[in-house]
Formats: C-alpha cells, sequence, structure tokens
C-alpha cells in the first residue's frame, strides 16, 4: 500500500468523466487499498480514483467519525444512484482537492446506491446523513464534478484563485 498524491484543483483531469471498471483485478484491489491508505492520511472521509490521477469508476470513504466505533473502510466501482429522497440536507462540503476550502451545499437527504464491490459482487445499500453526502460527493467526482460548482460563479472563482495561488506556492516550495 502506499500513499499517492492527491490532484489539486483547478487539473483538467478533475473535470473529466472517469471510465467504468470493466472488471475487479488484484490490480483494482491494490489501487483500493492505496486510495483508502491516502485518504485516512489526508486524513478525509472519502476519495475518488480520479482525485489520484486515474480515470476509472472508483471510490472509497468511511465517514465513521466517532473515534470509540470501529472504521468501516467501503470500496465502490462503478456506484450509481438509483434513488434519492424528495427530502433535501445541506452540510458543509471540503474537498481533498480543494484544501482548506468549505461551503454549504444542498443534496438529497438520503439515496440508494447500487455498486460493484472487491470480490465481483453487486452491492446496494440506502445511505443517509453524512454518508448520503459523501457518496454522492465522491459519485460526483466520477463525473467530472467538484462541490463548487454547486456555488455561485463568484465564490466558486474565488476559491479557484485560491487553488491556483496554493499551486503556485507548493511548486516554488
Amino acid at each position: 500500500m502506499a500513499v499517492r498524491d492527491i490532484l489539486i484543483h483547478p487539473d483538467p483531469r478533475l473535470k473529466t468523466p472517469a471510465t467504468p471498471v470493466a472488471e475487479v483485478t488484484d490490480e483494482l484491489r491494490a489501487l483500493a487499498d492505496d486510495m483508502l491508505e491516502t485518504m485516512y492520511a489526508a486524513p478525509g472521509i472519502g476519495l475518488a480514483a480520479p482525485q489520484i490521477g486515474v480515470m476509472k469508476r472508483i471510490l472509497v470513504m468511511d465517514c465513521v467519525k466517532d473515534e470509540e466505533a470501529p472504521a468501516r473502510p467501503m470500496v465502490l466501482i462503478n456506484p450509481s444512484v438509483v434513488w434519492s429522497s424528495d427530502e433535501m440536507s445541506i452540510y458543509e462540503e471540503g474537498c481533498l482537492s480543494i484544501p482548506d476550502q468549505y461551503a454549504e451545499v444542498e443534496r438529497p437527504s438520503e439515496v440508494e446506491v447500487v455498486w460493484t464491490g472487491l470480490e465481483g459482487e453487486e452491492r446496494r445499500e440506502r445511505f443517509d446523513g453524512l454518508w448520503a453526502t459523501c457518496v454522492q460527493h465522491e459519485i460526483d467526482h466520477l463525473d467530472g464534478k467538484l462541490f463548487i460548482d454547486y456555488l455561485k460563479p463568484l465564490k466558486r472563482q474565488m476559491i479557484t484563485r485560491k487553488m491556483v495561488k496554493l499551486k503556485r506556492e507548493k511548486a516554488r516550495a
């Protein structure tokens, strides 16, 4: 397992839809392990493959916040939302590809997602609360969409300028 570099917005790969995974292989399982290690090291609660420059429809997440509770790492391959509630929730979202920037985003408060598991089996689960927000945020990454795309243009431009400046500073370091 290895911690991978996380792409920082604006990077064109973050706006590019990811390709569906054709089959679950040992290479894909190793990628999932790297993604989980990268997410935990960041630290974050979700990570999509395009965020590490891998243009495949795979995401990882673990929204367990309680230090006493066991971790619940999840790997979702080719996930898709098959149902969403009419009820909406607003969460302050952040993103590992847009460090230290947060904004309130409104999304369905509950979603049902179907995906392929690491053994090639079909999985289905209904998510609510932070889990619902996280899975929708990460699926957006697979579709080339960022949480800032939900914001008003001025706020989005301001965040993008901050990220350009951050990338410049990192390049000089």
